[in-house]
């Protein structure tokens, strides 16, 4: 059995895709590696399947017809055979000493029989050309080193979130909670990490900097321009999540605290896309999207709407939203997230 699956999404990513495979390498035969081909048109396929070759029983090349990133995920779950799960994607990378830490910490929980379902670590900032790199932990938020459950959970500031990049799950729990990404959406990473919460009854945070995220290309999805020209699959994104939540009996209050807080930040970022695309179908479609909430849940809608964020994304007139963009300008700066 096999400690950890790897899905590695993979679209026309020729140029960088060996860099984050060989880093994944260094499990040997503890890890398997699915590197999925979802349909790229470049030399992707040929790689992957160079890599299945010279390491037999650790990579698995899929191929698929282009479904998006979402669907490359799904496929990687659908496949993975080992207790654990983890999505690395092709432009990004871990770090070796890191990851050796992660895979005797899992070895440790296999060996002791205690159900993890759970394991958090941080991630690094890659962006290119900064100076300074920005680490996102998790040591104000989460006990470290021990087996914890929601109740133990302390306080996530705002910018201080669950991604994709931080986070390794159960594969049966993913599995076996019916998560079917979207196809063909970006920013389906989001969903990948909220709807999943609700199964986790145990977690653990080990507070290493395993994940490398790179930020740079101008392609990238989560380039400003690339974002607010794909705003639409936003908005679908931030609408499945509010349906997901909705109306939801979450009887542990940290949990439900921390996913109310999830979902503001996603508003947020669907708020302010739309203000930045600066045209009359945008701002409706802010205002459409707001409406979509206070109708699935109204007492939701008040908590989020009326709070920090909320209040912000929704001031009144030009002068309002030159406000706004203000505010995300400054969050910007300091996070350097995009």
């Amino acid at each position: 059995m096999k400690i950890m699956s790897f899905a590695v999404p993979c679209y026309n990513s020729q140029d960088y895709m060996s860099h984050c495979i060989d880093t994944l390498l260094d499990g040997g035969d503890e890890v398997e590696i699915l590197i999925v081909d979802d349909g790229s048109k470049d030399n992707t396929a040929a790689i992957a399947d160079e890599y299945e070759r010279k390491y037999p029983g650790i990579c698995k090349a899929i191929h698929q017809p282009n479904g998006g990133h979402g669907e490359a995920v799904n496929t990687g779950i659908r496949n993975a055979s080992g207790i654990f799960f983890k999505v690395v994607d092709s432009d990004d990378w871990v770090d070796h000493d890191a990851y050796m830490q992660v895979l005797d910490k899992l070895k440790e929980f296999i060996r002791g029989g205690q159900t993890l379902d759970m394991m958090v670590c941080n991630f690094v900032y890659e962006k290119q050309g900064a100076k300074k790199k920005k680490v996102m932990t998790y040591r104000f938020a989460l006990p470290a080193n021990e087996l914890i459950t929601w109740n133990e959970v302390r306080h996530f500031h705002k910018g201080q979130y669950l991604l994709m990049h931080s986070v390794i799950y159960r594969t049966k729990l993913l599995q076996d909670c019916g998560l079917r990404l979207p196809a063909h959406t970006f920013y389906v990473d989001n969903i990948f990490v909220f709807e999943p919460l609700v199964h986790v009854k145990t977690m653990y945070y080990l507070n290493v900097n395993f994940y490398r995220y790179f930020i740079g290309r101008d392609d990238q999805s989560v380039n400003e321009k690339v974002m607010i020209g794909r705003v639409d699959q936003q908005i679908r994104v931030t609408k499945i999540m509010i349906d997901y939540l909705a109306g939801k009996n979450i009887q542990n209050k940290k949990l439900r605290r921390y996913m109310e807080s999830y979902l503001d930040i996603i508003m947020c970022v669907s708020s302010i896309m739309l203000i930045r695309a600066d045209t009359e179908e945008a701002l409706e479609k802010k205002k459409e999207l707001w409406q979509y909430l206070k109708k699935k849940d109204r007492w939701l809608y008040i908590k989020i709407r009326y709070g920090v964020l909320g209040s912000s994304m929704n001031l009144p007139g030009k002068g309002g939203r030159k406000l706004s963009v203000g505010g995300y300008k400054i969050v910007h700066w300091f996070v350097g997230f995009n």
